[in-house]
């Protein structure tokens, strides 16, 4: 049986001694990689000037130079895990090759047996440096801690059977779809996903598509060959292949172009990738989470995303609910986060006002979670009182323009052009009566003067 690491995986040999040449080549070919074997340096530049390695055998003496002299040169790409051979007495030259950019050493004569640890190590140091530069441009957090309240319990038991599923598979997982408005907590679902799954010890790389340019995108994702476009002076790996054997979130999927989101598609499909201008098959083994604020099924009806993609991501969809419809688990979060938030700015806790609670009741927040975490910081900063107020916040009453508490109907309300959902303007009603009544379903009934049951049957249809 092939190794993983070894399979598909193409080699380069650079070695003096022809037997040892050709037992390295026998070992590895049986492995399923694709090797390349020389013996001179002079060859090895022309070799590698035309060819991409994910691997390079260097020994240290050749008849025409030293092995490490590529390395001095900066022939390969950054992408090519160089692993220095050497008899006993050559350790110094070799600890020498490691600070010019080798990965690892072998010592002769080679034991075949410990060659694929050692290739893995050094191809995770060369992942590791694909993802360090990443996260240098795209920071990214750790798992963060959710509040998921009531309102959130059926969520939150999705992701838990979600991550059990995670769990009995082990590989290959199933993407995952986030659907949510703006601010609702995406990004924060997909690390929690993550890190609570079998892969939280492996890399999460988190892409802002939005933010790709889009000469760029696939370049960035799947990587690139040498010379595959003008500025490409050497090869490249791509976040999917930096992501192997861990999770890769692409935030706002549908920025992407359609070509892009076929290439995404095949990728699910095959479990493969292939560099821009590249010919080989690189095999990648990446849990995918995507997110996006559209509904996607309206963009594939506008031609805007792929149906097909739609439909594969779609297996796991997860719909976060905005924050307007949790009800009184609004008071809960902004507990939760308001505690968070006086640790980080070293500034003691405080209750929150009765007036500061129905602001935060009545509040539409259109930003949802993200907006509630921007009003508690700048709370923080500027209230001087015992007690939380959200002074910046409107009154309760102020929502409505005429000042009437009991006036439901805006007189000056004009519906919108492209149209008014009637059912979630219900179903806004409803969570407010909720809301009123301190979560009581009976009481709300008794306020909207319907069953209790038609509540309960709006819940259950809304998924709430």
């Amino acid at each position: 049986m092939s190794d993983p690491v070894l399979k598909g995986a193409s080699i380069l040999i650079l070695e003096d001694e022809l037997l040892l040449r050709k037992h390295l080549v026998a070992v590895l070919e049986q492995q399923d990689a694709d090797v390349t074997a020389i013996g001179t340096v002079d060859e090895a530049r022309r070799v590698v000037g035309s060819l991409s390695f994910d691997f390079a055998l260097l020994d240290l003496h050749l008849p025409d130079g030293l092995g490490t002299d590529l390395l001095k040169e900066g022939i390969f790409s950054p992408n090519t895990a160089v692993i220095v051979c050497t008899a006993e007495g050559g350790i110094k030259s070799a600890v020498e090759a490691i600070k010019n950019g080798a990965q690892d050493y072998l010592l002769k004569p080679i034991d075949s047996s410990v060659l694929p640890m050692i290739l893995q190590k050094a191809k995770t140091s060369t992942r590791s440096a694909r993802l360090v530069e990443h996260e240098r441009r795209n920071p990214n957090k750790t798992g963060e801690q959710i509040y998921f309240g009531n309102a959130l319990s059926d969520f939150k038991n999705k992701l838990e059977k979600i991550t059990a599923v995670d769990e009995r598979l082990g590989s290959q997982l199933p993407p995952v779809l986030i659907h949510g408005e703006t601010g609702t907590g995406k990004t924060s679902i997909a690390r929690w996903l993550h890190h609570n799954g079998p892969r939280r010890d492996s890399q999460l790389v988190e892409v802002n598509c939005p933010a790709l340019p889009e000469n760029l995108a696939e370049s960035e994702l799947f990587g690139h060959e040498r010379g595959a476009f003008t500025d490409a002076k050497s090869a490249r790996m791509g976040l999917f292949e930096a992501a192997n054997g861990g999770t890769l979130f692409l935030d706002e999927l549908p920025s992407l172009s359609l070509g892009i989101q076929a290439k995404i598609l095949k990728t699910i499909e095959d479990r493969s990738i292939r560099r821009l201008g590249g010919n080989r098959e690189i095999e990648v083994d990446v849990r995918i989470i995507a997110a996006s604020n559209q509904d996607l099924g309206q963009a594939v009806k506008k031609g805007k995303f792929r149906d097909d993609l739609h439909h594969r991501l779609s297996l796991f969809l997860l719909t976060i609910p905005p924050l307007r419809d949790r009800g009184g688990d609004i008071l809960k979060l902004a507990k939760h986060l308001l505690e968070k938030l006086c640790k980080r700015h070293q500034v003691k806790t405080k209750p929150i006002s009765t007036k500061g609670q129905a602001r935060l009741l009545s509040h539409l927040w259109r930003g949802n979670v993200r907006e509630l975490n921007h009003e508690l910081e700048r709370t923080i900063v500027f209230e001087d009182g015992d007690e939380w107020e959200f002074l910046s916040l409107p009154a309760s009453n102020e929502n409505n323009n005429n000042g009437n508490n009991n006036e439901l109907i805006n007189e000056k309300f004009n519906f919108p052009k492209e149209g008014f959902s009637l059912e979630e303007t219900i179903g806004r009603i409803i969570q407010h009566a909720i809301t009123q009544s301190g979560g009581n379903v009976s009481a709300a009934a008794r306020l909207l003067d319907v069953p209790r049951d038609y509540i309960r049957y709006r819940q259950k249809n809304s998924g709430k």
